[in-house]
């Protein structure tokens, strides 16, 4: 067998693979998708024989959709605000200022990112309820922002190694605060960073199901992680066609906020020359 011959033999090898693993990923989406459009959708991935919209009809309420959507854009807008701001504020010094703690706090944190959310949940539901804040909104978008401070502290950090200390000093001498510099500087150039941590947060706490199940109690504030509950009905019914019309709408604020932040992602620091001269 010839060079070339084996070349082809591993591109055709390679191609074959990532046709698999995109099969993995397509094959959910269609059936999602199709079953959306179909009255009679069931586990198959299947064509409708006619193409309705009466599933969304049907799911399209206050009780099953709107009410649960608002709340989970409350729930998650309210803890990825509370995520992106504390974690800028605890990144900057342990970015910007040196210190024999930094290296221990950081493998703190980083231990806090492994710690299970399950294994905390019963500690964290009692002192809840010992602090008045069970069955309140604030109270999970506290826990929503606590859950993920640890690793989103981890990703701004980094990013803001990257801004160079240079162009704060400048603004030191200028008579500009640590804090006026952090905000008039150092986020607008790490934007793409701040973006990353709002978006991974936003899609952490969205996907959630388990710890608005446990501090939530009121079926009015319930968001739409656990209201898709509902489409699971009794003895293993299940609704299908409905399930996948509500999981397209549950979906569309993830991607639309993606789509918005998306120029963000693609950009660079493009810092190289802003300290010459």
């Amino acid at each position: 067998m010839t060079m070339t011959s084996r070349r082809t033999t591993r591109r055709l090898a390679a191609d074959v693979g990532l046709l698999v693993v995109a099969a993995t990923f397509v094959l959910p989406l269609a059936w999602v998708v199709l079953s959306s459009l179909d009255t009679k959708a069931d586990l198959k991935v299947k064509v409708p024989d006619g193409i309705t919209l009466d599933n969304y009809d049907a799911v399209l309420t206050p009780e099953i959709t709107f009410t649960p959507l608002l709340n989970s854009l409350l729930l998650c807008g309210g803890g990825t605000l509370l995520t992106v701001v504390c974690a800028a504020l605890a990144a900057y010094p342990l970015s910007r200022f040196k210190s024999r703690l930094n290296r221990p706090f950081m493998l703190t944190i980083l231990f806090a990112t492994s710690l299970p959310i399950t294994a905390i949940m019963v500690p964290v539901y009692a002192l809840f309820v010992q602090v008045n804040l069970i069955d309140t909104m604030q109270g999970t978008i506290f826990f929503f922002a606590a859950s993920q401070l640890p690793f989103a502290i981890w990703l701004m950090k980094n990013f803001m190694d990257g801004v160079p200390k240079e162009l704060e000093e400048a603004a030191w001498t200028d008579g500009a605060s640590p804090f006026q510099s952090l905000l008039r500087i150092v986020l607008p150039l790490m934007g793409p960073g701040v973006a990353v941590v709002t978006v991974f947060s936003f899609v952490m706490m969205w996907g959630n199901f388990f710890v608005p199940f446990m501090l939530l109690l009121t079926p009015e504030q319930m968001p739409a992680s656990v209201s898709i509950n509902d489409f699971f009905g009794n003895k293993g019914t299940v609704i299908y066609g409905q399930l996948a019309a509500f999981s397209i709408i549950y979906s569309t604020p993830v991607i639309l906020l993606y789509v918005l932040i998306s120029r963000r992602l693609g950009g660079g620091f493009a810092l190289g020359g802003a300290v010459k001269g």
